[in-house]
């Protein structure tokens, strides 16, 4: 969790810069890719901002390319998820360049291969990842074969293909006409127990904290798969879908377009159910504490089973000195700007500061305790933000 957090929040800086004119370059690179050809590539767009006619802002470019190409020297082959750097003048003076080179490797793979100059900088492809609060897995299936996926935004991961050959229509010679078939109902049988048990698994490998299963593909073997009862118990079916193809780009891009409204739906479901245990505790005054200091004290004293954080809250830790008595004192803050502060006797100096926000993730992790992220567009999330101070807990026990 503290990953996406600080993701989201270089996200927003980022999405703050504007550039005097084209020169904020953004390049993706898929996971796996060979740096030599992302550095070959960057040599070309080299070569031809050779044509943009303004002088500052060809300099800009090329110096950005420049610095990127320099960056990826550190590498031979792209992260298991991929890169995505972002690098640009930043400068609001333009006779003082500053060219700032940003980046980042996404919490899931990104599969955008792309280069962009523009005034902004292209954030939307780890965007849709970030902005994905929920993860699932998808199969799509037939008779024959199957593939397993996992889905967190737009980005799915293969996780299993599965082939039978349940359905062939083979009859071996020598076998009486029922017998035959009987082999034929447990070959299916066990191809439907081969499926369960790969879902299974994936459920298991990410502690069982996928949000649900959505099954597609033609036929009626997933109808049939979904009734054969080789799920573990745990495993909410979300919905059944009809495809015309099994494969993981084709059946799976179908799947993701005819399932998005019930996945898109689901998510908000999660946000609301988190958000309305939350308020009926707080209406009975019960297991729960809002606010950075009470939350704080919460985790410090291992009483938190749940810890409730609005996206757009900001608060800075910041530690100040005075200056006439060397006094030291901490305030958290709204906001990330700090300026001198007078006092009576003196003024107080800014010593040092800190992301309280993900100071207070990172005591969560640490503890293994559960982290949900609420969305500030909805009912529930402006009041956690503007009620609450856009932090709250679960608690396990009354203190």
């Amino acid at each position: 969790m503290k990953t996406d957090y600080s993701i989201k929040k270089e996200l927003k800086r980022l999405g703050s810069i504007r550039g005097s004119g084209t020169e904020l370059i953004s390049f993706y690179v898929p996971p796996g890719t060979q740096i030599a050809e992302a550095v070959a590539r960057l040599r070309d767009e080299h070569s031809q901002s050779g044509n943009i006619k303004s002088k500052a802002t060809r300099l800009n470019v090329q110096g950005a390319l420049e610095k990127i190409m320099q960056y990826l020297r550190l590498y031979k082959i792209a992260p298991k998820n991929g890169l995505a750097i972002f690098c640009g003048n930043i400068s609001s003076v333009q006779a003082k360049p500053d060219i700032e080179l940003f980046s980042m490797e996404p919490p899931s793979p990104i599969q955008s291969d792309t280069y962009r100059c523009d005034s902004s900088f292209f954030l939307e492809p780890i965007l849709a990842i970030t902005e994905a609060k929920e993860m699932y897995c998808l199969v799509v299936m037939d008779g024959r074969e199957a593939t397993l996926v996992t889905l967190k935004g737009t980005s799915t991961t293969v996780e299993k293909k599965i082939r039978s050959f349940a359905h062939a229509k083979v009859r071996k010679g020598g076998q009486s006409a029922a017998r035959y078939e009987r082999a034929i109902n447990e070959s299916i049988n066990d191809y439907y127990k081969s499926v369960g048990d790969s879902v299974n698994s994936v459920f298991e490998k990410y502690g069982y904290k996928l949000n649900g299963l959505v099954v597609g593909g033609p036929g009626p073997a997933k109808e049939n798969f979904v009734r054969s009862k080789n799920l573990n118990y745990q495993i909410k079916v979300l919905g059944v879908f009809d495809t015309g193809y099994t494969d993981e780009t084709t059946g799976v891009n179908e799947l993701l377009e005819k399932s998005k409204e019930l996945l898109k739906e689901q998510a908000a479901v999660q946000e609301r159910k988190v958000m309305e245990k939350f308020l009926v505790e707080v209406s009975r005054n019960g297991l729960v504490v809002s606010g950075y200091e009470k939350v704080k004290n919460a985790l410090s004293n291992n009483n938190v089973s749940k810890l409730i954080i609005s996206e757009d809250v900001e608060l800075v830790e910041v530690r100040y000195r005075c200056t006439t008595c060397n006094s030291e004192f901490t305030s958290v803050e709204q906001g990330n700007t700090r300026q001198v502060r007078h006092t009576e006797g003196g003024t107080l100096e800014v010593i040092s500061q800190k992301d309280a926000v993900e100071d207070i993730i990172d005591i969560a992790d640490s503890s293994g305790i559960d982290v949900a992220f609420i969305s500030s567009n909805g009912q529930y999330g402006k009041e956690l933000l503007l009620g609450f101070g856009g932090i709250a807990a679960m608690l396990k026990y009354k203190s």
